[in-house]
């Protein structure tokens, strides 16, 4: 039976990271960047296969980081898993920034990711399931009982790499329905748009001559 080979890239914060998952095996890469993912993430999927030895027309499935997470970092990451899924005619399958950083920790744990502003990311994983995402003042966060990881927090360490982790959940996903990777945000974005009434279109078009 053909291995599995899982390629999963996460641009969701101050990062480029891509990892290839083939059976026990795992090749992984992570620069720290501020900005310029957009540039850099194709040339560094590239590298990593070239590492492993793997072509891209070996990939069997994409994992994909969709936030929350920088806005535009995020919608990078998307963008380029639908069209290499797209492209390679494989599954591209979306994977929360929250549910990968609490991958493989015990239950019940709560993820407290810092949103920044004041704010954090916060999502509770239980044995029955994930509970509802939402952001919230970091000075009015209820006490979270049980286990917390998270950069909002002095908690459990994440159990592996952010990129890892996508691809890790992303392999568990394969072979079921799945909705297109779309941006999961709980910001929305700072541009707001104009307040202005938007300008009159005139109708220009010469007038009908009548002839009676």
């Amino acid at each position: 039976m053909k291995l599995a080979k899982i390629l999963a890239f996460d641009t969701s914060a101050a990062h480029c990271a891509a990892v290839l998952l083939c059976g026990d095996s795992v090749w992984a890469k992570f620069e720290v960047m501020e900005k310029g993912q957009a540039e850099r993430l194709m040339p560094l999927i590239a590298e990593l296969l070239a590492e492993a030895g793997v072509g891209l027309a070996d990939i069997t499935a994409i994992g994909v980081g969709t936030g929350p997470g920088n806005f535009t970092g995020v919608r990078i990451s998307v963008a380029a898993a639908r069209g290499l899924a797209l492209g390679l005619g494989v599954p591209a399958i979306g994977v929360t920034r929250l549910e990968a950083l609490a991958l493989d920790l015990p239950r019940p744990v709560t993820v407290i990711e810092d949103a920044r502003r004041g704010e954090v990311y916060v999502q509770r994983f239980d044995n029955g399931g994930p509970g509802v995402a939402r952001m919230v003042s970091a000075a009015e966060l209820d006490v979270v009982e049980g286990a917390v990881t998270g950069s909002g927090c002095d908690g459990l360490p994440a159990a592996m790499p952010i990129a890892e982790a996508i691809g890790r959940i992303a392999l568990s996903r394969v072979g079921s329905v799945q909705p297109r990777p779309a941006p999961f945000y709980l910001r929305g974005a700072d541009a707001a748009p104009p307040s202005d009434l938007p300008p009159v279109i005139l109708d220009l078009a010469p007038p009908t001559l009548v002839i009676p």
